[in-house]
């Protein structure tokens, strides 16, 4: 079980790598588009995340306020792909406020996850 959860985890930061590495991939060729792999990536996240937030029976102890925080931060993520994506489709571009936002989010919820 414990394997399993690893397992879990490996691929909620893997998640967090594709969402974060199609936004680096967008600020390196400055287009500062949203992507479909951004809005792939945190819904594995979102799947990966409430998969390790399940009690495993291992040792019961789960952290509510990190598990929380880290909840809300993606889903004003998910807001802001789907707020920039819809403004992308309209006009031909996403504010830069958005996207950026999207990054720095990113980074915040990965640090939450390794660092707390």
């Amino acid at each position: 079980m414990e394997t399993l959860r690893g397992i879990v985890v490996v691929l909620h930061l893997l998640s967090f790598g594709a969402l974060f590495g199609a936004w680096l991939i967008e600020v390196v060729d400055t287009r500062q588009r949203i992507t479909r792999t951004m809005q792939w990536g945190m819904v594995a996240a979102l799947a990966t995340g409430l998969t390790l937030a399940a009690p495993w029976g291992l040792d019961g102890d789960l952290d509510y306020v990190k598990i929380g925080t880290k909840l809300v931060v993606l889903v004003v993520i998910g807001a802001l792909l789907g707020i920039g994506g819809s403004r992308q489709r309209r006009e031909g571009t996403s504010p830069s406020i958005l996207f950026w936002s999207v990054g720095a989010l990113t980074v915040l919820n990965t640090g939450i996850a390794v660092l707390v």
